[in-house]
């Protein structure tokens, strides 16, 4: 079982102090936070996709390989990787490189996102949202897999010959999740390739999830990837702990009660009991995570958002603390006891990718030769 944080890159006034980090400050702070996770002991880090304030991470692609070139053992991922709004070809680019970077130590989750001007900032359309995040990745699929492309779709140019630089790692494209909230169409496409399917899992309760989750189930053991429950599943989830209950409540309370997405709204209790938000002690977030297994059966990734609403980063890594020193360690142990074993305990490894496809012997290194395209001229070497 893989546990990690992420990150939607927030930058929000805190409300306690009155203080708003600058974007600067905030940069750096996410990137202690991320170097901590490595070092308490947890598997993951994430961070998303945005192009508009408050957020800073226009670039996930940038600060992810700056963290791999901080960490050893962290896999480096994404919480949205905007596939309606990028060109596949600028996705496939970017992180083929940071696969290299890093070592293989990524994957990446890809999204529709949530901010509807994106769409025109970018020159989209948002009522083409699903079929470009469709016909998108199926394009991106392919770049990773065929050294030479000829391609003509509805949303992009045409191409020709053309060869995605540099190639994967090893010949092995990085794993994908594909996230959604409420489209059965993306989680019928992660189903189709194999890939994985992840459940934000934050602002609705577990039964809303479900349903998805059921779905891409069903439809992955359909297209003959394994058993429905083979399948493979993130959740998300979030929480904020202290050593006792009330501590934890009356920390967090004033920066849920101003939190840009819920604040205003619902009494916290009430979203705490309608929601998988944890608000409590080491224990209580332990005894509400592993009602997720009870729900969604044997699951692959949880993720925890930990670091929004102006929380400072000094709070954030004392949360890490408790979640690396007291919480993890027994969910793991839970968790693998409780699985099926024929159930994958983790998203597939890029060495585990390797051992599929080459067994003992030697993966490929792609080189540039007569095999490949002509991004010069957009000739093929396959033509007259």
């Amino acid at each position: 079982m893989e546990f990690g944080i992420f990150s939607v890159s927030d930058v929000t006034r805190d409300p306690v102090s009155g203080e708003t980090p600058s974007e600067a400050e905030r940069i750096r702070g996410l990137a202690t936070i991320a170097k901590h996770a490595e070092e308490v002991g947890l598997d993951v880090f994430a961070i998303g996709e945005h192009h508009n304030p408050p957020f800073f991470s226009s670039s996930p692609t940038t600060f992810l390989a700056y963290i791999a070139g901080q960490t050893e053992r962290l896999k480096l991922s994404t919480s949205t990787t905007l596939i309606t709004t990028n060109d596949p070809v600028r996705i496939a680019e970017e992180y083929a490189m940071l696969q290299h970077l890093s070592n293989g130590r990524m994957d990446l989750m890809l999204g529709r996102g949530n901010t509807a001007p994106v769409y025109p900032w970018f020159g989209k359309d948002i009522r083409s949202s699903l079929p470009l995040a469709l016909e998108n990745y199926n394009l991106l699929h392919r770049l990773w897999r065929e050294d030479v492309v000829d391609y003509d779709g509805n949303f992009r140019t045409p191409l020709q010959g053309f060869t995605s630089t540099p190639r994967p790692l090893d010949d092995v494209p990085p794993f994908v999740w594909h996230g959604s909230i409420r489209t059965p169409e993306i989680a019928e496409q992660a189903a189709y390739y194999g890939d994985g399917f992840f459940a934000n899992h934050i602002f609705w309760p577990s039964e809303h999830s479900l349903r998805l989750i059921d779905f891409y189930r069903q439809r992955f053991e359909h297209y003959g990837h394994g058993k429905a429950s083979q399948a493979i599943v993130g959740l998300g989830g979030q929480t904020f702990i202290a050593k006792n209950s009330q501590d934890a409540i009356d920390g967090f309370r004033p920066y849920f009660d101003e939190a840009p997405v819920y604040g205003h709204g619902p009494r916290m209790e009430d979203f705490m009991k309608q929601t998988p938000l944890t608000v409590g002690s080491p224990q209580e977030v332990i005894d509400k995570t592993l009602t997720f297994r009870e729900t969604f059966g044997d699951y692959q990734r949880q993720m925890f958002l930990i670091d929004h609403a102006g929380l400072p980063t000094k709070t954030v890594l004392e949360q890490l603390d408790l979640l690396g020193s007291e919480v993890v360690p027994v969910l793991r142990r839970e968790l693998d006891a409780m699985r099926d074993p024929e159930v994958p305990a983790s998203a597939p490894t890029h060495a585990q990718l390797v051992r599929d496809k080459y067994g003992d012997a030697e993966p490929r290194q792609p080189r540039p030769g007569a095999n490949r395209g002509d991004n010069v001229t957009g000739g093929s070497p396959y033509r007259n």
